[in-house]
């Protein structure tokens, strides 16, 4: 079984990693966030070149497998299995979210955001996500909510999304989990 972080291909992942998970430390600590309470599902990729993605792509199937491949808001966006999961925080991470860039451009190329599972009514997450936050954490500058429904032709399964960001790294809620998400458009 061969480890994410031993790949030529991801080289570049494996070095930001501890940059990532810093980033996401300092802002659950600011969100008041105790990651540790929470499931992680799923940790995504952003690049800027399509050569990039096709060389993540490529280590991410030596130490996996492709999990699901949809067009998702104008772009493809690959899921992938991984054989041995990927330690991030208090996480062991087995899936990984690799879109393929879009017109949005983002400030860094590497780890963008991880991806938590908060189980219930998808008609109640964005207030359930909410909570979950303390107010005046809200109100810090550089701080913003983005409320979405990203969604393919393939899938059934509501899974509304609340992404909190400081423009550095972002934390998205769901109500379920992407393999869930996957799983239900297949059946």
């Amino acid at each position: 079984m061969t480890d994410l972080l031993s790949i030529n291909e991801l080289n570049d992942l494996a070095l930001d990693l501890p940059r990532f998970e810093q980033a996401l430390s300092e802002f659950a600590q600011k969100l008041h966030l105790e990651l540790s309470q929470y499931h992680a599902d799923h940790i995504s990729l952003r690049c800027h070149q399509d050569s990039t993605a096709e060389r993540w792509r490529q280590g991410l199937l030596q130490c996996g497998v492709l999990l699901s491949e949809n067009i998702i808001n104008g772009r493809v966006i690959c899921l992938f299995d991984l054989t041995v999961p990927l330690q991030v925080g208090p996480w062991q991470i087995d899936c990984i979210e690799l879109p393929y860039p879009g017109k949005k451009r983002y400030p860094h190329e590497g780890w963008e955001h991880v991806e938590l599972v908060l189980a219930g009514d998808p008609a109640t997450l964005y207030t359930r996500a909410l909570e979950q936050l303390a107010d005046e954490a809200l109100l810090q500058p550089g701080i913003s909510l983005k409320q979405s429904w990203p969604k393919s032709e393939d899938e059934s399964l509501a899974n509304p999304t609340l992404a909190v960001s400081d423009g550095q790294v972002t934390i998205k809620f769901h109500p379920h989990s992407i393999r869930d998400v996957v799983t239900n458009g297949r059946a």
